[in-house]
Protein backbone atom coordinates (compact mmCIF):
# COMPACT_ATOMS: atom_id res chain seq x y z
CA UNK A 1 0.00 0.00 0.00
CA UNK A 2 1.62 3.05 -0.99
CA UNK A 3 1.03 6.56 1.44
CA UNK A 4 1.16 9.00 -0.91
CA UNK A 5 2.66 12.61 0.17
CA UNK A 6 0.60 16.02 0.29
CA UNK A 7 3.04 18.66 -1.26
CA UNK A 8 3.15 22.46 0.29
CA UNK A 9 3.85 25.55 -1.52
CA UNK A 10 7.62 26.02 -2.22
CA UNK A 11 8.96 28.98 0.16
CA UNK A 12 12.30 30.50 0.24
CA UNK A 13 15.23 29.46 2.54
CA UNK A 14 15.05 32.65 4.53
CA UNK A 15 11.29 32.25 4.47
CA UNK A 16 11.42 29.08 6.14
CA UNK A 17 13.98 29.71 9.04
CA UNK A 18 12.13 32.74 9.95
CA UNK A 19 8.91 31.04 10.22
CA UNK A 20 10.03 27.73 11.95
CA UNK A 21 12.07 29.67 14.29
CA UNK A 22 8.73 31.89 15.19
CA UNK A 23 7.20 28.97 15.39
CA UNK A 24 9.26 26.90 17.34
CA UNK A 25 9.43 29.56 20.36
CA UNK A 26 5.39 29.67 20.48
CA UNK A 27 5.45 25.91 20.76
CA UNK A 28 8.83 25.52 22.79
CA UNK A 29 6.94 27.13 25.58
CA UNK A 30 4.21 24.94 25.80
CA UNK A 31 6.75 22.82 27.51
CA UNK A 32 6.01 23.81 30.93
CA UNK A 33 7.04 20.71 33.14
CA UNK A 34 10.02 21.10 31.50
CA UNK A 35 10.49 24.85 31.66
CA UNK A 36 8.90 26.00 35.00
CA UNK A 37 8.68 22.19 36.70
CA UNK A 38 7.95 24.28 39.88
CA UNK A 39 4.47 25.84 38.54
CA UNK A 40 1.19 25.00 39.48
CA UNK A 41 0.60 24.25 35.91
CA UNK A 42 3.53 21.50 35.92
CA UNK A 43 1.68 19.90 39.71
CA UNK A 44 -1.42 19.61 37.52
CA UNK A 45 0.26 17.64 35.06
CA UNK A 46 1.62 15.59 37.83
CA UNK A 47 -2.29 14.99 39.64
CA UNK A 48 -3.29 14.38 36.17
CA UNK A 49 -0.07 11.31 35.52
CA UNK A 50 -1.04 10.00 39.47
CA UNK A 51 -4.39 9.86 38.61
CA UNK A 52 -4.00 8.26 35.20
CA UNK A 53 -1.45 5.53 37.21
CA UNK A 54 -4.58 4.89 39.76
CA UNK A 55 -6.64 4.40 36.73
CA UNK A 56 -5.08 1.95 34.96
CA UNK A 57 -2.88 -0.13 37.41
CA UNK A 58 -3.83 -3.59 37.13
CA UNK A 59 -5.58 -3.41 33.97
CA UNK A 60 -2.78 -3.34 31.46
CA UNK A 61 -3.44 -0.22 29.77
CA UNK A 62 -0.50 1.50 27.47
CA UNK A 63 -2.02 2.85 24.78
CA UNK A 64 -3.75 6.28 25.86
CA UNK A 65 -5.38 8.48 22.53
CA UNK A 66 -5.36 12.26 23.58
CA UNK A 67 -7.66 13.99 21.85
CA UNK A 68 -10.54 17.05 22.13
CA UNK A 69 -13.32 17.96 20.59
CA UNK A 70 -12.29 20.53 18.18
CA UNK A 71 -8.76 22.42 17.24
CA UNK A 72 -6.72 24.80 19.56
CA UNK A 73 -8.02 23.06 22.62
CA UNK A 74 -4.58 21.91 24.35
CA UNK A 75 -4.89 18.16 23.34
CA UNK A 76 -0.71 17.98 21.96
CA UNK A 77 0.60 20.60 24.81
CA UNK A 78 -1.79 17.65 27.34
CA UNK A 79 -0.12 14.83 25.44
CA UNK A 80 3.46 16.41 25.38
CA UNK A 81 3.56 17.24 29.01
CA UNK A 82 2.15 14.42 30.44
CA UNK A 83 4.68 12.52 28.55
CA UNK A 84 7.26 14.50 30.30
CA UNK A 85 6.05 13.40 33.55
CA UNK A 86 5.63 9.81 33.36
CA UNK A 87 9.41 10.26 32.07
CA UNK A 88 10.32 11.86 35.48
CA UNK A 89 8.08 9.23 37.27
CA UNK A 90 10.63 6.79 35.90
CA UNK A 91 8.11 4.88 33.56
CA UNK A 92 9.48 4.29 29.63
CA UNK A 93 7.33 6.64 27.51
CA UNK A 94 6.90 6.95 23.89
CA UNK A 95 4.93 10.06 22.79
CA UNK A 96 3.99 9.33 19.02
CA UNK A 97 2.33 12.55 16.59
CA UNK A 98 -0.56 10.54 15.56
CA UNK A 99 -2.25 14.03 14.26
CA UNK A 100 -1.56 13.59 10.03
CA UNK A 101 -3.50 16.44 9.22
CA UNK A 102 -1.44 19.25 11.54
CA UNK A 103 1.09 17.89 13.26
CA UNK A 104 2.59 19.87 15.86
CA UNK A 105 4.08 17.64 18.65
CA UNK A 106 7.99 17.66 17.03
CA UNK A 107 7.13 21.75 17.26
CA UNK A 108 6.56 21.34 20.94
CA UNK A 109 9.64 19.50 21.94
CA UNK A 110 11.68 21.55 19.43
CA UNK A 111 12.36 18.72 16.60
CA UNK A 112 12.69 18.83 12.98
CA UNK A 113 9.84 17.04 11.27
CA UNK A 114 11.75 15.50 8.48
CA UNK A 115 11.19 11.83 9.37
CA UNK A 116 9.26 10.44 11.92
CA UNK A 117 6.26 7.72 12.12
CA UNK A 118 5.16 7.40 8.21
CA UNK A 119 9.28 6.93 7.45
CA UNK A 120 8.86 3.74 9.47
CA UNK A 121 4.92 2.78 8.00
CA UNK A 122 6.59 3.96 4.20
CA UNK A 123 10.15 4.11 3.77
CA UNK A 124 11.10 1.23 6.19
CA UNK A 125 13.22 3.22 8.35
CA UNK A 126 13.63 1.65 11.90
CA UNK A 127 11.92 3.41 14.86
CA UNK A 128 16.01 3.86 16.23
CA UNK A 129 16.63 5.75 13.53
CA UNK A 130 13.64 8.08 13.27
CA UNK A 131 12.87 8.89 17.40
CA UNK A 132 13.99 11.78 19.44
CA UNK A 133 14.93 11.49 23.20
CA UNK A 134 14.76 15.14 24.71
CA UNK A 135 14.76 13.21 28.27
CA UNK A 136 15.64 10.16 29.77
CA UNK A 137 13.18 7.64 29.56
CA UNK A 138 11.06 9.76 27.08
CA UNK A 139 10.74 8.80 23.40
CA UNK A 140 9.28 11.49 20.67
CA UNK A 141 8.37 10.16 17.39
CA UNK A 142 6.80 12.74 14.94
CA UNK A 143 4.98 12.70 11.97
CA UNK A 144 7.61 13.01 9.48
CA UNK A 145 6.25 13.45 6.02
CA UNK A 146 2.91 14.30 6.20
CA UNK A 147 0.23 11.99 4.14
CA UNK A 148 -2.28 12.50 1.89
CA UNK A 149 -4.54 10.02 3.09
CA UNK A 150 -4.61 9.79 7.12
CA UNK A 151 -7.82 7.53 7.75
CA UNK A 152 -6.02 4.69 5.67
CA UNK A 153 -2.49 4.97 6.99
CA UNK A 154 -4.28 4.51 10.59
CA UNK A 155 -6.57 1.92 9.27
CA UNK A 156 -4.38 0.10 8.11
CA UNK A 157 -2.76 -2.82 9.13
CA UNK A 158 1.48 -1.59 8.72
CA UNK A 159 0.10 0.80 11.61
CA UNK A 160 -1.66 -2.30 13.79
CA UNK A 161 1.62 -3.88 13.64
CA UNK A 162 3.18 -1.00 14.36
CA UNK A 163 1.84 -0.09 17.57
CA UNK A 164 1.49 -3.61 19.12
CA UNK A 165 5.37 -3.70 18.74
CA UNK A 166 6.09 -0.19 21.29
CA UNK A 167 3.38 -1.58 23.00
CA UNK A 168 5.49 -4.32 24.40
CA UNK A 169 9.32 -2.21 24.18
CA UNK A 170 7.37 1.13 26.47
CA UNK A 171 5.39 0.99 29.62
CA UNK A 172 3.06 4.02 28.27
CA UNK A 173 2.38 5.17 24.47
CA UNK A 174 0.70 8.05 24.47
CA UNK A 175 -0.52 9.27 21.25
CA UNK A 176 -1.73 12.33 20.07
CA UNK A 177 -4.90 12.71 18.18
CA UNK A 178 -6.52 14.78 15.40
CA UNK A 179 -9.87 16.24 17.17
CA UNK A 180 -12.96 14.33 17.36
CA UNK A 181 -15.08 16.83 15.97
CA UNK A 182 -13.26 17.44 13.30
CA UNK A 183 -12.37 14.11 11.23
CA UNK A 184 -12.43 10.57 11.71
CA UNK A 185 -8.81 9.45 12.45
CA UNK A 186 -9.41 9.80 16.04
CA UNK A 187 -12.15 7.06 16.38
CA UNK A 188 -9.94 4.59 14.26
CA UNK A 189 -7.20 5.48 16.76
CA UNK A 190 -9.22 4.71 19.59
CA UNK A 191 -10.11 1.36 18.70
CA UNK A 192 -6.64 0.29 18.53
CA UNK A 193 -5.65 2.34 21.80
CA UNK A 194 -6.79 0.86 25.44
CA UNK A 195 -8.32 4.12 26.58
CA UNK A 196 -8.58 7.56 26.16
CA UNK A 197 -8.47 11.31 27.24
CA UNK A 198 -10.71 13.79 26.06
CA UNK A 199 -8.89 17.18 26.38
CA UNK A 200 -11.26 20.48 27.03
CA UNK A 201 -10.37 24.21 27.26
CA UNK A 202 -12.55 25.85 29.34
CA UNK A 203 -12.78 28.69 28.11
CA UNK A 204 -14.29 27.32 24.72
CA UNK A 205 -15.21 23.99 24.02
CA UNK A 206 -18.86 23.75 23.63
CA UNK A 207 -21.23 21.10 25.83
CA UNK A 208 -22.93 20.15 21.90
CA UNK A 209 -18.88 19.53 20.90
CA UNK A 210 -18.40 17.69 24.17
CA UNK A 211 -21.55 15.42 23.78
CA UNK A 212 -20.57 14.39 20.13
CA UNK A 213 -17.09 13.66 20.60
CA UNK A 214 -18.48 11.49 23.44
CA UNK A 215 -21.06 9.68 21.39
CA UNK A 216 -18.82 9.64 18.69
CA UNK A 217 -16.13 7.59 21.00
CA UNK A 218 -18.91 5.30 22.46
CA UNK A 219 -20.15 4.21 19.02
CA UNK A 220 -16.39 2.79 18.31
CA UNK A 221 -16.53 1.12 21.78
CA UNK A 222 -13.55 3.52 23.44
CA UNK A 223 -12.88 3.28 26.87
CA UNK A 224 -12.61 6.96 27.47
CA UNK A 225 -10.40 7.24 30.79
CA UNK A 226 -11.17 10.45 31.60
CA UNK A 227 -11.65 14.47 30.72
CA UNK A 228 -8.75 17.03 30.89
CA UNK A 229 -9.94 20.61 31.28
CA UNK A 230 -7.33 23.17 31.01
CA UNK A 231 -7.74 26.96 30.61
CA UNK A 232 -9.40 27.60 33.92
CA UNK A 233 -9.46 31.16 34.94
CA UNK A 234 -9.56 30.53 38.91
CA UNK A 235 -8.83 34.19 39.52
CA UNK A 236 -7.00 37.08 37.69
CA UNK A 237 -4.04 35.86 38.49
CA UNK A 238 -3.74 32.06 38.07
CA UNK A 239 -3.85 29.51 35.28
CA UNK A 240 -4.10 25.87 35.71
CA UNK A 241 -4.69 22.21 34.33
CA UNK A 242 -8.01 20.49 35.68
CA UNK A 243 -9.00 17.30 35.10
CA UNK A 244 -11.61 14.77 35.63
CA UNK A 245 -11.94 10.62 35.78
CA UNK A 246 -15.29 8.65 35.60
Amino acid sequence: MAFLRRSRPRRSQNEDAATDFAEGLEFTERLTTTLDPTSAASEAYRSLRTNLLYSVIDKNMKAIVVTSPGQAEGKSTTCANLGVVLAQAAKNTLVIDCDLRKPVIHKIFGLRNTKGMMSVLAEGYSLQEVRAEPEEGLTVLPVGPVPLNPAEVLSSQRFSEFLASVREEFDYVLIDASPIGLVSDPAIIATQGDGVLLVLDAQKTRKGAIRQARRTLDAVGANVLGIVVNNINVDEESYYYGYGYK
